[in-house]
Protein backbone atom coordinates (compact mmCIF):
# COMPACT_ATOMS: atom_id res chain seq x y z
CA UNK A 1 0.00 0.00 0.00
CA UNK A 2 2.88 2.39 0.47
CA UNK A 3 4.42 2.41 -2.46
CA UNK A 4 1.01 3.06 -4.02
CA UNK A 5 0.65 6.60 -2.22
CA UNK A 6 4.26 6.91 -2.74
CA UNK A 7 3.61 6.82 -6.26
CA UNK A 8 0.57 8.78 -6.09
CA UNK A 9 1.14 11.65 -3.90
CA UNK A 10 3.75 13.63 -6.47
CA UNK A 11 0.89 13.55 -8.92
CA UNK A 12 -1.46 15.12 -6.64
CA UNK A 13 0.66 17.69 -5.44
CA UNK A 14 2.61 18.52 -8.85
CA UNK A 15 -1.73 18.86 -10.41
CA UNK A 16 -2.28 21.17 -7.04
CA UNK A 17 0.62 23.45 -7.91
CA UNK A 18 -0.20 23.78 -11.73
CA UNK A 19 -4.09 24.58 -10.66
CA UNK A 20 -2.99 27.22 -8.62
CA UNK A 21 -0.30 29.04 -10.70
CA UNK A 22 -2.11 28.17 -14.01
CA UNK A 23 -6.05 28.62 -13.15
CA UNK A 24 -6.73 29.86 -9.35
CA UNK A 25 -4.26 32.81 -9.09
CA UNK A 26 -4.58 34.40 -12.75
CA UNK A 27 -8.57 33.81 -12.19
CA UNK A 28 -9.08 35.83 -9.01
CA UNK A 29 -6.74 38.72 -10.94
CA UNK A 30 -9.14 38.62 -14.20
CA UNK A 31 -12.20 38.63 -12.05
CA UNK A 32 -11.77 40.90 -8.95
CA UNK A 33 -10.20 43.90 -8.29
CA UNK A 34 -6.56 43.95 -7.75
CA UNK A 35 -7.01 44.41 -3.66
CA UNK A 36 -9.47 41.71 -3.80
CA UNK A 37 -7.41 39.51 -6.12
CA UNK A 38 -4.40 39.98 -3.88
CA UNK A 39 -6.34 39.03 -0.73
CA UNK A 40 -7.53 35.61 -2.57
CA UNK A 41 -4.36 35.13 -3.84
CA UNK A 42 -2.63 35.40 -0.41
CA UNK A 43 -5.08 32.82 0.85
CA UNK A 44 -4.18 30.12 -1.73
CA UNK A 45 -0.53 30.42 -1.39
CA UNK A 46 -1.39 29.97 2.33
CA UNK A 47 -2.95 27.57 2.13
CA UNK A 48 -0.53 26.30 -0.60
CA UNK A 49 2.33 26.34 1.56
CA UNK A 50 1.30 24.68 4.65
CA UNK A 51 -0.23 21.70 1.96
CA UNK A 52 3.56 21.66 0.43
CA UNK A 53 4.93 21.44 3.93
CA UNK A 54 2.43 18.26 4.64
CA UNK A 55 3.31 16.77 1.07
CA UNK A 56 6.86 16.70 1.14
CA UNK A 57 6.81 15.39 5.04
CA UNK A 58 4.55 12.44 4.36
CA UNK A 59 6.62 11.61 1.19
CA UNK A 60 9.67 12.11 3.21
CA UNK A 61 7.96 9.34 5.59
CA UNK A 62 7.35 6.68 2.81
CA UNK A 63 10.83 7.20 1.31
CA UNK A 64 12.32 5.13 4.32
CA UNK A 65 10.10 1.65 3.70
CA UNK A 66 10.40 2.73 -0.33
CA UNK A 67 13.68 2.99 -0.30
CA UNK A 68 14.45 -0.35 0.74
CA UNK A 69 12.46 -1.62 -2.84
CA UNK A 70 14.71 0.87 -5.13
CA UNK A 71 11.60 3.11 -5.24
CA UNK A 72 13.35 6.38 -3.87
CA UNK A 73 16.37 5.25 -5.12
CA UNK A 74 19.50 7.79 -5.93
CA UNK A 75 19.36 7.90 -9.68
CA UNK A 76 22.06 7.62 -12.03
CA UNK A 77 20.77 11.21 -13.23
CA UNK A 78 22.29 12.51 -9.74
CA UNK A 79 19.59 13.90 -7.77
CA UNK A 80 17.89 11.37 -5.59
CA UNK A 81 14.25 11.80 -4.65
CA UNK A 82 15.03 12.78 -0.92
CA UNK A 83 17.03 15.30 -2.46
CA UNK A 84 14.48 17.02 -4.06
CA UNK A 85 12.00 16.91 -1.37
CA UNK A 86 14.15 18.68 0.84
CA UNK A 87 14.63 21.11 -2.11
CA UNK A 88 10.79 21.69 -2.05
CA UNK A 89 10.62 22.38 1.29
CA UNK A 90 13.51 24.55 1.35
CA UNK A 91 11.70 26.76 -1.72
CA UNK A 92 8.35 26.68 0.30
CA UNK A 93 9.88 27.74 2.96
CA UNK A 94 12.14 30.43 2.16
CA UNK A 95 9.56 31.04 -0.79
CA UNK A 96 6.50 31.18 1.74
CA UNK A 97 7.45 32.01 5.10
CA UNK A 98 10.48 34.28 4.44
CA UNK A 99 9.69 36.27 1.14
CA UNK A 100 5.84 36.40 1.58
CA UNK A 101 6.24 37.85 5.07
CA UNK A 102 8.18 40.77 3.82
CA UNK A 103 5.49 41.46 1.09
CA UNK A 104 3.00 43.97 3.21
CA UNK A 105 5.90 46.36 4.43
CA UNK A 106 6.94 46.18 0.59
CA UNK A 107 3.83 46.75 -1.50
CA UNK A 108 3.37 49.67 1.68
CA UNK A 109 6.75 51.36 0.28
CA UNK A 110 8.83 50.36 3.42
CA UNK A 111 11.47 47.78 3.74
CA UNK A 112 15.32 47.18 1.42
CA UNK A 113 13.22 45.44 -1.57
CA UNK A 114 10.33 46.36 -3.33
CA UNK A 115 7.11 44.40 -4.04
CA UNK A 116 7.71 43.29 -7.62
CA UNK A 117 11.17 42.30 -6.57
CA UNK A 118 9.93 39.91 -3.69
CA UNK A 119 7.07 38.63 -6.19
CA UNK A 120 9.99 37.87 -9.12
CA UNK A 121 11.79 35.69 -6.00
CA UNK A 122 8.55 34.04 -4.77
CA UNK A 123 7.73 33.04 -7.83
CA UNK A 124 11.16 31.43 -8.53
CA UNK A 125 10.91 29.69 -5.43
CA UNK A 126 7.46 28.22 -7.09
CA UNK A 127 9.15 27.50 -10.18
CA UNK A 128 11.98 25.49 -8.65
CA UNK A 129 9.42 23.83 -5.77
CA UNK A 130 6.77 22.67 -9.13
CA UNK A 131 9.95 21.40 -11.48
CA UNK A 132 11.21 19.10 -8.78
CA UNK A 133 7.67 17.64 -7.88
CA UNK A 134 7.30 17.40 -11.42
CA UNK A 135 10.64 15.46 -11.26
CA UNK A 136 9.28 13.58 -8.50
CA UNK A 137 6.16 12.77 -10.62
CA UNK A 138 7.97 11.61 -13.30
CA UNK A 139 9.95 9.14 -11.86
CA UNK A 140 6.95 7.64 -9.54
CA UNK A 141 5.24 6.89 -12.92
CA UNK A 142 8.38 5.29 -14.44
CA UNK A 143 8.46 2.97 -10.81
Amino acid sequence: MLPRWARWLPGVWLGILLCIALIAAPAAFAALPAADAGRVATRIFVQEGWLSLAMAALLLLLQRPAQQRGLFAVRRAGVGNAALLWATLLCTLLGYFAVQALMPAARAGQGPFSFGQLHAVSTLFYAVKALAVAVLTWRAAGD
